[in-house]
């Protein structure tokens, strides 16, 4: 289903919602975050898929690899950690950030809890920045993440809750757990009285895009740019960050998101931060999300055209098409997550409906992003029929067939 936003705005971008997220915040961050030893030292990859953009009918496509950001395996890596420090720091503010993330003032932070809920990136994004700054984490997890994930997690030295219900049942069981033992809460969705901690989360995601910049400087921008859902964070660091960088001239912004975890598409079509009216579970774990961030929603509202579902799918057959590669074009470990976007395109480009839509043509140059590689190995291997080691040795020596 798409939803073309009516309520799109093609100025300048607005100087309170700059107040909030601002590109020379990014890079500020982006300084500082660079430096910690989870992180790898230069930016993801920016692919190219030429064999793929001929297929489709388009100009360019370009995949922004975050399975290369770090041993976390997700651009989670970014956000997290991000608002860990932000939060010590509005404590201590002559603590010098990068000083942190080493560790040196972990006998002070020792007795600082951290808890958030997850279905496997953020959770284990924010137990590896807590075990680097010296902080208790305590991870709540739904029936639904997988015994692969909460190892994952477990590994940095996380606490694990488990409860029944969905991703939205375990937000509201960590805010009762810092409610009720005086922790602190690490999310990237905001709720009423709730939003410091979230647009730090945002504000991270936003060195995805600070990297985009570098890697196409001097070359023509992107005509469309398609960003996984989810609660809306990365879709709102990423899409504030390009309104900013080129007002009224930005490129046409779609989010997609899995059928039956429609939150985002549903705030579009009702003007609101809205819930989600699926089940809410699919295989897109990452982006099983059921009810809309409002901070995100507020950066959402007036810059993302057009909202897109896909179904589970359509994301499996895009995670394996990505891992075969071709000719010309690199084969890409992406999760089940992280395939939303070039499954979207796909979507986008078989129906001539859809393409006239969102304005596709032969002229359009489109940036995806890959979010996340294969963070739970055995899934990953049951959905594409390979092991990632064996895309990634022939995205190393890439066998042209």
């Amino acid at each position: 289903m798409l939803v073309i936003n009516k309520n799109a705005a093609r100025g300048a971008y607005p100087g309170e919602l700059r107040d909030i997220l601002s590109i020379a915040e990014a890079k500020r961050t982006r300084g500082w975050l660079s430096r910690w030893s989870q992180l790898a030292p230069e930016p993801t990859p920016l692919w190219q898929l030429p064999d793929m953009a001929e297929e489709l009918g388009v100009a360019g496509i370009f995949v922004k690899d975050e399975s290369k950001r770090s041993p976390l395996g997700s651009f989670k890596a970014l956000g997290a950690p991000v608002a860990l420090v932000r939060l010590v720091l509005r404590a201590h503010p002559v603590w010098d950030p990068v000083a942190v993330l080493r560790g040196a003032h972990a006998a002070q932070l020792q007795s600082l809890v951290v808890v958030s809920a997850t279905d496997g990136n953020h959770g284990r994004a924010l137990a590896a920045a807590a075990q680097s700054i010296g902080a208790r984490c305590v991870i709540v997890l739904h029936k639904h993440v997988s015994v692969e994930r909460e190892a994952a997690i477990a590994a940095f030295g996380a606490e694990i809750v488990r409860i029944e219900g969905n991703y939205d049942a375990s937000v509201a069981h960590a805010a009762a757990l810092a409610q009720e033992n005086g922790w602190q809460v690490v999310s990237d969705t905001s709720y009423a009285g709730y939003e410091d901690i979230p647009r730090d989360v945002m504000q991270g995601y936003g060195i995805l895009a600070d990297e985009v910049m570098e890697q196409q400087e001097g070359t023509a921008m992107f005509s469309h740019v398609i960003l996984q859902g989810g609660v809306g964070g990365l879709a709102a660091g990423v899409a504030s960050y390009l309104w900013e960088q080129y007002g009224e001239k930005r490129p046409t912004l779609i989010v997609v998101e899995p059928r039956q975890a429609d939150c985002l598409l549903q705030s579009a079509i009702n003007g609101h931060a809205s819930n989600a009216t699926g089940s809410v579970d699919s295989v897109m774990a990452g982006l099983a999300c059921g009810e809309t961030s409002p901070l995100a929603w507020r950066f959402l509202a007036p810059s993302v055209d057009a909202f897109l579902t896909i179904e589970d799918g359509d994301a499996v057959e895009a995670m394996r098409l990505l891992a075969r590669g071709s000719a010309h074009d690199s084969p890409i470990v992406s999760g089940e997550s992280g395939a939303a976007g070039i499954a979207a395109l796909r979507v986008l480009t078989l129906s001539d409906d859809l393409w006239r839509k969102v304005r596709l043509d032969v002229r359009s140059k489109i940036l995806l992003i890959s979010t996340e590689g294969a963070t739970a190995p055995s899934v990953y291997r049951d959905l594409v029929g390979i092991d990632a080691d064996d895309v990634l040795r022939r995205q190393r020596a890439p066998v042209r067939f």
